[in-house]
């Protein structure tokens, strides 16, 4: 029997690429399915193709294979295609393009003007680049079928029960808040942020849990169709794509920092938006998305866990599996995070070397 601890993104794929393969599964989470308390909730996050290392463009194109297979095997739509900009004098337009073309991944280089008659919406001042495979994926949604999913194929789900230790031996043991005890054979870890809660009998990277801010602004022209956007200059990282309902009942675009996030912890988060990052946030929508209103009309925060280098922790100790954290780019790979968490689980691979616990060792 393999366990899943937490079930965000990572741990209900995980619980449903196992589960469908005939595995006996138990998925167990502190909070309800689709709780709002850490990385996993909300309508948007972005797919992207455009990295600047072939590892990781390689691994969006398994992963959008991944997200079709799950979208077919749940009759849900997750994963809308938009289109995605690149752009700002910090970012390196013509290095993405060069790893986009050596992994076979469609793009454009476009000079502003031609970018601005394109998306006048947006406020362009130099190179930009394009590709057509960027697009947003609901997370709720996801989460939503994966757990179903899985419970559909088999699979057992404990929700409000959190895990308060284990021991370790050829099998696991886990004792929960509630006084109940579960052994498995393997335990899946993907409880995110709580990860360095949790105790466990293993030497994690460092890791670093911060609050994110989230900001939507509606669109002047309700008609148009935006695409992602990711921005970097010398004072400002940010990131945009569609809101879906997040923000609210009309189209409206998520916009937020990537960087400058509050360090804290999971127990102890205060929930509370910055407000020097709405300011923030609102004066670059002001200055270079003049197709919205610079006004928030909805906001929200969650939660970043950066490992070394920003890359994941995917990787098996004994009987125990970690897969989390996903340094704040995770949410595109969901489907094949989940594939490769349980090939870890059930002995069909060995981690790859770059998202092993002592990489950075």
């Amino acid at each position: 029997m393999i366990a899943v601890v937490g079930a965000g993104l990572m741990g209900a794929a995980t619980a449903w690429q196992l589960a469908r393969r005939g595995h006996e599964v138990t998925l167990v989470e502190a909070y309800e399915i689709g709780h709002k308390n850490g990385s996993s909730h909300g309508s948007s996050r972005i797919f992207r193709r455009a990295y600047a290392e072939a590892l990781y463009v390689g691994l969006t194109g398994r992963a959008y294979e991944q997200w079709r297979e799950l979208e077919k095997d749940s009759s849900t739509p997750l994963l809308r295609t938009t289109g995605g900009l690149d752009f700002g004098a910090q970012h390196d337009t013509k290095g993405l393009a060069r790893v986009l073309s050596e992994g076979g991944v469609p793009y454009e280089l476009l000079g502003a003007q031609d970018a601005a008659e394109r998306w006048p919406y947006i406020r362009f001042d130099g190179r930009v680049l394009y590709h057509p495979d960027a697009g947003v994926v609901d997370a709720d949604a996801t989460v939503a079928a994966c757990v179903r999913r899985a419970v559909e194929c088999g699979a057992d789900v404990w929700t409000g029960v959190r895990v308060t230790g284990f021991d370790v031996g050829r099998k696991v043991r886990l004792r929960t808040d509630d006084g109940r005890e579960l052994t498995a054979d393997t335990v899946v870890i993907a409880a995110g942020a709580w990860l360095p809660e949790l105790g466990l009998p293993v030497t994690l990277p460092e890791l670093k849990v911060t609050q994110q801010q989230v900001f939507h602004f509606r669109q002047r022209d309700p008609s148009v169709l935006w695409p992602t956007l990711v921005y970097n200059d010398k004072t400002m990282q940010a990131y945009g794509l569609p809101s879906g309902g997040d923000g609210g009942p009309l189209p409206a675009v998520k916009v937020a920092e990537h960087n400058r996030g509050t360090p804290t912890t999971a127990g102890t988060r205060s929930g509370v938006v910055d407000p020097t990052s709405r300011a923030r946030v609102s004066a670059f929508v002001h200055d270079r998305l003049p197709g919205l209103h610079p006004d928030p009309v909805a906001e929200a925060t969650c939660l970043y866990t950066t490992a070394p280098m920003d890359d994941f922790v995917l990787d098996r100790r004994g009987p125990l599996v970690i897969v989390s954290p996903c340094s704040g780019q995770g949410a595109k790979f969901t489907p094949l995070i989940g594939a490769m968490a349980a090939d870890l689980a059930t002995g069909r691979a060995e981690p790859h070397p770059r998202f092993r616990l002592d990489r950075s060792a």
